[in-house]
């Protein structure tokens, strides 16, 4: 059977699939790419809620967490009567630990029908007719990357903004860390082929984009131009219509000067910056095999506070590291009140089943990492507060979201991001306004995690992101018999602020 015809018959009797996706942006633009490849073969999405009823359930996972296993197979377990009872469901299970775990997750749940890992996401539609065919499982797990995620088909999340992937794997060695083994050295792609890439995504209406890599600021290792990433971000300034470019994550050991004067000098790229410290310890850093020290890290954020005077800044913190004193974490307290981060993200030191820090000596009682964990998430509340508080009284540009604002209906309010990234929640204006529009607000008030804008909004720009997204919501709630759901329109998902560093990115 051609695969014309496999789209076609998945057409008649609509096929409908569910991706579930954990983890990092890396995980979240493979899962954009997977719903692309199935809508590609013929398949449509199952309703929004469908949890688990659908013909094809894919799991992208995460193996960051130590007990990221017992999540997926207390999951697929869930999902076993429910395949019974529904002949053709098939269940695929992708990812990291997919790479990881291999034929183990077929042994353990014997009910899944495809097995893939993070090298060859593209083989999905083939490898689920090859299992509906042959009557078993399918496992395929390749060593090494066939296509760059972001050269297959994809079903975008947002109609204004969008995931470029620059590079995948990582060269570095952080013992806390699992994802170079399971993703790979680093490869970069080649820069004509992202700025084509972009180019595109403006002419289908995106006005933002975030480039993303697992250590994003090492582009141009593998040509040996340690430049080349500045050169990029200078090169994605000059694509018209282009309003907004974000890059996560970069590593310290990578962050060099030209990097922070392309980003003050390139009116697109944003005063945001997302960098990594895990700890203020040069002690736990070393443990860590992080390649800098508190002065480094230091050092780079006065150089992009002294270009970028407004620039929002926001890390990765770790708190509980084998090994940490009480003396080592009170470096990572002052090295937070050093760098007055926007925000940080702070996480509970839990082992990774194959890093070196899982066989560690001196692991932390839970009890003392909880307590840490507390004092620094108070402190970095507080200056996030602090922090938030001197935005009170500027105006500010705020490129409308959908979704980002959970009581917007309530208060009659709309929600969007400024250019630093800070959530902001403003008066729903007289005028029609889109998810992609922009908007100037002063704003008034100041929370930890949010800033208002109270007043009236001072203008309404409508964009072609707008336009965007109107066409597509409009298509989509067209009755043509598909099984569609709205799309989920907003700028790509901010990190986590509950789990494990996003699949050690950074």
């Amino acid at each position: 059977m051609s695969s014309g015809n496999r789209s076609e018959e998945a057409v008649d009797v609509q096929k409908s699939y569910e991706v579930r996706t954990y983890g990092c942006q890396m995980n979240v633009h493979d899962s954009e790419r997977l719903s692309g490849l199935l809508e590609d073969a013929g398949y449509v999405r199952a309703p929004e809620g469908a949890d688990g009823d659908a013909d094809v359930v894919v799991f992208n996972t995460c193996a960051v967490r130590e007990n990221a296993d017992n999540k997926l197979y207390g999951n697929l377990g869930r999902l076993a009567p429910m395949k019974t009872k529904r002949p053709g469901m098939q269940i695929a299970v992708g990812g990291c630990l997919a790479q990881k775990d291999r034929d183990t997750i077929v042994k353990r749940a014997p009910w899944v029908d495809v097995v893939f890992g993070t090298h060859n996401i593209g083989k999905l539609p083939v490898l689920l007719e090859r299992a509906r065919i042959q009557e078993e499982a399918q496992i395929e797990i390749a060593e090494s990357l066939e296509a760059f995620p972001s050269t297959l088909p994809t079903r975008r999340e947002s109609a204004y903004a969008a995931w470029v992937s620059i590079s995948v794997g990582c060269n570095n060695t952080c013992t806390f860390c699992i994802v170079p083994a399971l993703r790979g050295k680093e490869k970069d792609r080649r820069t004509g082929d992202i700025l084509a890439e972009i180019e595109a995504l403006v002419a289908e209406g995106v006005s933002e984009i975030t480039l993303l890599g697992q250590n994003v600021n090492a582009y141009g290792s593998d040509i040996g131009d340690r430049e080349a990433f500045s050169k990029l971000l200078r090169a994605c300034g000059k694509i018209e219509g282009l309003e907004r470019v974000r890059f996560t994550s970069p590593h310290p050991r990578d962050f060099t000067d030209d990097v922070i004067a392309a980003m003050a000098e390139t009116p697109n790229v944003m005063p945001q910056l997302h960098m990594p410290m895990q700890s203020g310890s040069d002690r736990i850093l070393k443990a860590m095999r992080r390649s800098y020290r508190q002065e480094r890290f230091l050092g780079i954020i006065e150089k992009v506070r002294a270009a970028m005077p407004d620039a929002a800044i926001s890390t990765d913190i770790i708190v509980g590291f084998p090994g940490e004193t009480e003396e080592d974490f009170e470096q990572t307290m002052h090295a937070v009140r050093e760098a007055r981060f926007a925000n940080a993200f702070t996480f509970q030191y839990s082992k990774r089943p194959g890093t070196p820090a899982a066989d560690m000596d001196g692991q932390i009682p839970k009890e003392v990492v909880q307590e840490r964990y507390m004092r620094l998430s108070a402190l970095q509340e507080e200056i996030s507060w602090d922090e938030n508080k001197k935005q009170v009284g500027r105006t500010l540009e705020v490129m409308v979201a959908e979704g980002e604002g959970r009581k917007d209906g309530a208060t009659r309010r709309l929600s969007g991001r400024a250019p630093d990234n800070r959530l902001v929640h403003f008066t729903q204006p007289e005028q029609p306004v889109r998810p992609g529009d922009v908007v100037t607000v002063e704003i008034t008030y100041a929370a930890p995690h949010h800033l208002l804008a109270e007043g009236t909004p001072l203008a309404v720009r409508s964009t072609r992101a707008g336009d965007a997204w109107e066409k597509r919501t409009t298509a989509a709630a067209k009755p043509a018999g598909v099984m569609l759901g709205l799309p989920t329109v907003g700028a790509p998902a901010p990190l986590p602020a509950a789990s494990a560093p996003a699949c050690g990115i950074g």
